[in-house]
């Protein structure tokens, strides 16, 4: 492993020492453990909606090309055979279909025991299933479709997105089909908007050290990821995701201008290549990120160890 690098392997500990202050940041990789890997794979619906529009691979996408770059190339001939057809919704439909398992339960309700907030780039419901829980929102001025980060799911009303449990959606939800970020497209126009949400304008610029508690991005899940101590897993975070990569990087910017707020965070990953991760892991390191090395994904999964 690259030198300088510290990693901590002792995640149930983690969890029991930080339940009361702390925020989830969970992936696609909830979906991939047990039984939940046959029905609840988004990578295998998009690989389903390519071959119906005709790419020829057998089962997986050429070398060369990263997810987020291939549903650009999907969006771009799916429309110029039907233009009126949403590629977004497409991906969609397929997903209403999902449903919780134990370990899905098992973590939201453990979230919602400790007032964590759970911050997720699904796009499918599984979560807010797992504990039945509705819509909610902040209702933050000049909501959009295309990015309703005042929205999530949960029990009771927030006054501040930080100060309890709730479940938002980092990468848009199925509830509001244009709000799904699968694309470099997608991408680039979040990290847009969060961009001006988190430098523009003076006094409600976070960065300006003024109104901290009264920034543009105070109804949105972005207040969580600059005011929580952030744990992160269930997530590849290879160099496809830029959106994220770039808020964390973000996050250290701030950090280092107001050394007062800053909040811990790690990264929890499978120890079986440390080759394969050694780049990452110093990535994540460089910004504030601590690695969490498990030996297996039920150490991480298990709902033993949600309880």
């Amino acid at each position: 492993m690259v030198n300088n690098v510290s990693v901590t392997n002792n995640f149930q500990a983690l969890l029991q020492e930080r339940r009361n202050n702390l925020a989830l940041i969970i992936g696609n990789g909830i979906n991939m453990h047990g039984k939940s890997s046959t029905t609840n794979s988004w990578k295998d619906l998009l690989m389903s909606l390519a071959k119906n529009d005709g790419f020829d691979f057998n089962k997986d996408m050429p070398s060369g090309i990263i997810l987020t770059e291939f549903y650009d190339l999907l969006e771009i001939k799916s429309t110029s055979i039907n233009s009126k057809k949403s590629l977004q919704k497409d991906f969609c439909t397929p997903m209403q279909d999902w449903k919780p398992y134990k370990h899905h339960k098992s973590i939201v309700a453990w979230a919602e025991q400790n007032q964590i907030p759970i911050l997720t780039t699904n796009f499918d419901d599984v979560l807010a299933q797992a504990g039945d829980h509705k819509l909610l929102s902040q209702h933050t001025k000049g909501f959009t479709d295309f990015y309703p980060w005042d929205s999530y799911f949960g029990s009771i009303a927030l006054d501040r997105p930080d100060q309890g449990f709730g479940i938002w959606h980092i990468n848009g939800m199925m509830r509001y089909k244009r709000s799904i970020r699968l694309g470099l497209t997608h991408y680039m126009g979040s990290v847009a908007r969060a961009r001006n949400l988190i430098h523009g304008g003076s006094d409600r610029n976070l960065f300006s050290g003024k109104n901290a508690e009264n920034w543009a991005g105070v109804e949105t899940w972005l207040h969580i990821i600059f005011n929580k101590p952030l744990l992160i897993f269930g997530l590849a975070l290879n160099e496809n995701e830029v959106f994220l990569r770039w808020l964390l990087i973000e996050r250290a910017k701030y950090f280092k201008k107001f050394p007062k707020r800053r909040h811990d965070a790690w990264y929890v990953y499978n120890g079986g290549d440390e080759k394969k991760n050694e780049g990452k892991l110093y990535f994540l390191n460089g910004i504030g990120v601590i690695p969490v090395k498990v030996d297996s994904y039920e150490e991480l999964y298990g709902v033993k160890v949600w309880q």
